[in-house]
């Protein structure tokens, strides 16, 4: 007879649940005018964003089922399907075109799917599964530690012909984070750091681009309504909150003056509209998933699942920090969506999907 599934970790749950809540709400609210100007619909953002939540949602209680271990067995594929994908969006006529410079996304019909996103959580489930079967090799640095990089650095050079840093960035934080958990030694990041910073540094000086994107976020106040007009329209927009926030629906820069307001500036209007409350309430939802994410993390069962688990928990509290600190000007401005709020399908069902993993592996943790 089969063994009954054991209950997963519901505060997980119910906090996802939460956000996501939140999020349609701010959704509705942030995207009701362009959806107005652009579809004549102001619920055309809302309606897209609430399907793709109930399939998203649908998805994380399948996956939640589904045994963790499956992962592990088919990681090098998934990974390179991911290469794959990434490889695809780079072909003139299957990419859906540049937006803002950059070519990140191939259209699927009903929506742009984002294979950057698929990579993230593909580098997550390899390198869990390799370091748990080479654990004792990462001890030294050629044979151990040094492949992980040249992995690494493939995906960031496809990323990097996109050009998507953001991701570059957070995948390359969350290696580190899995290595360095796993048991690489910290003198051999170190000695990888002295030549891959330099190297970060000089390419994002030889593009004017990005340097015009570095002096907008030192001094957006120069360029008022160049590089530092969206971040300036976020702190009006946060500024303009206060404590309790001018309402539900209230905001004023969703009017065409904070452009991405229902994307990567969803925190904005949040602040803007339900003020500090809102923002505060925000900050502690993400900090009991982390906390729960952690707990489960170092609960798991074997060191595979529990290097998933904190690969995925850090994914998310990345992102949200990254974007927390984007839309106050404490990071310069690059395309970093709110986790399970940001307007966006294929996000949306992708972090729905990392939690399913997760919460599978909260059924299959130790009881001590």
């Amino acid at each position: 007879m089969k063994s009954k599934l054991k209950p997963f970790d519901y505060t997980l749950f119910t906090t996802v649940i939460i956000l996501f809540g939140i999020g349609l709400l701010m959704v509705l609210s942030a995207s009701s005018h362009l959806g107005l100007l652009s579809y004549q619909n102001p619920y055309h953002f809302f309606v897209r964003q609430f399907l793709f939540g109930i399939v998203g949602i649908g998805v994380m209680l399948f996956l939640s089922r589904l045994d963790y271990k499956i992962y592990k067995r088919f990681a090098k594929l998934i990974f390179v399907v991911a290469i794959a994908l990434l490889c695809l969006v780079l072909i003139p006529g299957v990419g859906s075109g540049e937006t803002r410079g950059a070519k990140r996304w191939i259209d699927l019909g009903i929506t742009n799917f984002q294979p950057s996103e698929v990579a993230k959580v593909a580098m997550i489930i390899f390198l869990s599964a390799s370091i748990s079967e080479n654990q004792k090799k990462l001890e030294k640095f050629w044979t151990g530690l040094f492949p992980y990089f040249i992995v690494i650095g493939l995906v960031a050079g496809l990323l990097y012909l996109e050009p998507h840093y953001s991701a570059i960035g957070i995948i390359g934080l969350i290696s580190v984070i899995l290595l360095f958990v796993g048991g690489a030694k910290f003198s051999h990041f170190a000695t990888i750091g002295a030549i891959v910073v330099p190297i970060g540094v000089i390419g994002i000086f030889i593009s004017k681009y990005r340097v015009d994107r570095i002096v907008g976020f030192l001094d957006p106040w120069s360029d008022i309504k160049g590089t530092g007009w969206q971040v300036i329209q976020s702190l009006y927009a946060i500024g303009s909150g206060g404590i309790f926030g001018l309402g539900l629906g209230q905001s004023k820069q969703k009017y065409s003056y904070l452009p991405d307001a229902h994307n990567d500036f969803i925190l904005a209007i949040l602040g803007e509209e339900l003020g500090l409350l809102g923002m505060l309430l925000v900050i502690t939802l993400f900090g009991l998933l982390v906390w729960r994410g952690i707990v489960i993390a170092m609960k798991a069962p074997d060191l595979f699942s529990g290097l998933m688990a904190i690969g995925i928990t850090m994914l998310i509290a990345l992102q949200f920090l990254f974007n927390l600190a984007i839309v106050t000007s404490w990071f310069p401005v690059t395309g970093m969506p709110v986790p399970f709020m940001s307007y966006g399908g294929s996000s949306l069902l992708i972090f729905m999907a990392c939690i399913g993993i997760l919460l599978n592996i909260s059924r299959n943790v130790r009881n001590e």
